[in-house]
């Protein structure tokens, strides 16, 4: 197999063969034809691809743990896919948006229920958690097309006309940095040639350095120090861009890449050069097809106008960048889960150490930066590590930007500095709720940053003000609920996500997540069949369990789980029950 298609998708900007089979679409990273494989045996009622893994590996030349690794985890393969299948969104903004009533609908419209499909293979239903159209939920994918609104369930029957609004995007910053080139003040490539050919690496980091820019993905790490982990280990290296936003509530990166596709690829570029990397992914959810596409198209005319390929941008090097697409996993947004789900393996996280930067990519040192950050490397380069360092706040310089959800007046994307202050943003930025409603809480980060009630709003954006209140800035998108919706509700939603999405890798977090569920009063799928149904520990307790299995509960998978997933969740409930009056989940 040759080793660039272990980095990605086919490199020449067209869309792999037959990408609405997930299946084939993630074989076909590996070099893998499975045209041979019948697709009868990719086909099943329970399941698509799982239940037909060994004859699938048969068909491939391959050992049966290697296919049925991925096919018994990604989203995407373990539920059955009719001739159109539709992923319907129930996270946290569009279940802001309706209470969840869409879903019911949406099954009503389609004559399915999620999680299945019809007798006659016509149609199937999956529930996904965000697409990344917060700002006009509901939300669902019909095939590729987008369809979003209130009236969703009309649009998929076909009695109203589909829409999909574009994202709104301004910018309240001092200087427009990630949203230059949206908001048209700044060209794309306009900086990675003169760099070429004009710099070193060290300049770039140099630049980056003393920006202080911090990891806009979530965990905030400094961008140079990662950087020069990298440094400290033999090449050959890696850089990917983590395009895998699955925060319900941010559409920061579905933005960028979608609307911004070419800065996406020269803040790459830029990355690659300054580690000595000759290879770049970029690694976007299945969720976004459109911005997978988009990138695939900008990446062919990069090559085109010669900024990649053998001699990049005039500089004697080569370079090249490839665009891989996941298979639903909210976890694979974790850098060492993705770089699994990158070789082919089932989307978990690795222990650590090692670290990526060590030993990543096929053992490589890999450098995994979200897309966000990396466009703000182009401006930083041209502008200066001191002008970024000048924006935001001495101790967390730069901006970011912050999705609103439908809820308020105006959503959309808002570039802002780090520190603008909370109550800025919702009410003279996002004007408030709408219809009137009254404003009960705000998730700020996604569902692993945190909760902030309506007397919470003077604090600062940053991570030092929320972390004094339990809650974290995340990718910084933020979810209004109003009053229509009881606390309990919202709690019973981000148990629900939690338990959907652990990755099952550590024990604290796999049975935490469910128990969690199950103490806040999520009631059994009666739909599942009984040999399908959660063992024991994962159904609905009794009422006279205490407070202090919940607290239990809490500790245990702060203290024990592999990664931040579950380390978080623990102090997104307790900022949850705080905002609320929660008992028994404060501890």
């Amino acid at each position: 197999m040759q080793e660039s298609r272990h980095l990605g998708s086919p490199t020449d900007g067209t869309p792999d063969r037959n990408t609405d089979d997930p299946f084939r679409r993630y074989a076909a990273r590996f070099g893998r034809d499975i045209g041979g494989v019948p697709d009868s045996l990719r086909q099943s009622e329970s399941a698509p691809t799982a239940a037909a893994s060994p004859g699938i590996a048969r068909g491939l030349g391959l050992p049966a743990a290697a296919v049925e690794g991925p096919a018994s985890f990604f989203a995407d393969f373990t539920v059955p896919h009719g001739t159109r299948h539709v992923r319907v969104c129930t996270a946290a903004a569009c279940f802001a948006a309706t209470g969840g009533a869409h879903l019911a609908a949406v099954e009503a419209a389609l004559g399915v229920q999620a999680g299945s499909r019809s007798w006659d293979g016509s149609v199937s239903l999956q529930e996904v958690h965000c697409l990344g159209y917060c700002y006009t939920g509901p939300a669902a994918l019909d095939g590729g097309d987008a369809r979003a609104g209130p009236d969703l369930a009309d649009q998929l029957r076909g009695t109203a006309p589909p829409r999909a609004p574009s994202i709104p995007v301004a910018s309240s910053s001092r200087i427009p940095v990630v949203s230059a080139g949206v908001l048209g003040e700044s060209r794309p490539w306009s900086v990675w040639p003169e760099t070429a050919a004009s710099t070193v690496p060290g300049d770039v980091l140099a630049q980056v350095e003393a920006a202080q820019l911090r990891g806009r993905g979530g965990a905030g790490f400094h961008t140079a120090a990662k950087w020069r982990a990298a440094l400290e280990h033999p090449g050959p290296r890696v850089v990917v861009a983590n395009g895998d936003e699955g925060d319900p509530g941010s559409y920061a990166d579905r933005l960028l890449m979608e609307q911004d596709p070419h800065r996406v690829l020269e803040g790459l570029a830029l990355a690659c050069f300054a580690v000595g990397a000759a290879n770049g992914v970029v690694f976007v959810r299945s969720e976004y097809p459109r911005a997978a596409a988009r990138l695939r198209e900008a990446a062919a005319e990069a090559r085109s106008a010669g900024y990649l390929g053998p001699d990049a941008a005039g500089s004697g090097t080569g370079l090249d960048i490839q665009v891989a697409v996941g298979a639903g996993s909210y976890v694979s947004g974790e850098e060492t889960a993705l770089l699994n789900g990158l070789e082919g393996l089932r989307g978990v996280v690795r222990p650590r150490p090692p670290f990526p930067t060590a030993h990543g990519l096929h053992g490589r040192p890999t450098v995994v930066n979200n897309v966000e950050t990396l466009c703000a490397v182009p401006w930083i380069v041209q502008h200066g590590g001191a002008a970024y360092a000048g924006l935001g706040t001495a101790d967390e310089s730069g901006t970011v930007l912050t999705c609103l959800s439908e809820r308020f007046l105006r959503p959309g994307a808002y570039e802002v500095e780090i520190g603008t202050p909370v109550r800025r943003i919702v009410e003279d930025l996002g004007g408030g709720l709408r219809d009137g409603r009254t404003l009960r809480a705000l998730q700020i980060g996604g569902p692993l940053g945190g909760f902030l009630g309506s007397d919470d709003l003077d604090i600062p954006l940053s991570e030092a003000a929320l972390s004094r209140l339990g809650a974290a800035l995340g990718h910084a998108g933020i979810v209004a609920f109003d009053d229509r919706l009881t606390g309990g509700q919202v709690l019973q939603n981000l148990w629900e996500f939690a338990a959907e999405e652990s990755c099952g890798q550590c024990s604290p977090c796999r049975v935490g997540t469910w128990r969690g569920r199950a103490l806040a009063g999520v009631p059994e799928d009666r739909r599942q069949p009984e040999d399908q149904r959660q063992p024991e520990y994962r159904r609905q307790p009794d009422e006279a369990l205490s407070s202090r299995e919940r607290s239990e509960v809490l500790r245990t998978m702060a203290a024990g789980s592999l990664c931040a997933f579950g380390r978080r969740v623990p102090a997104a409930v307790r900022s949850l029950a705080r905002v609320y009056g929660l008992a028994g989940w404060q501890a």
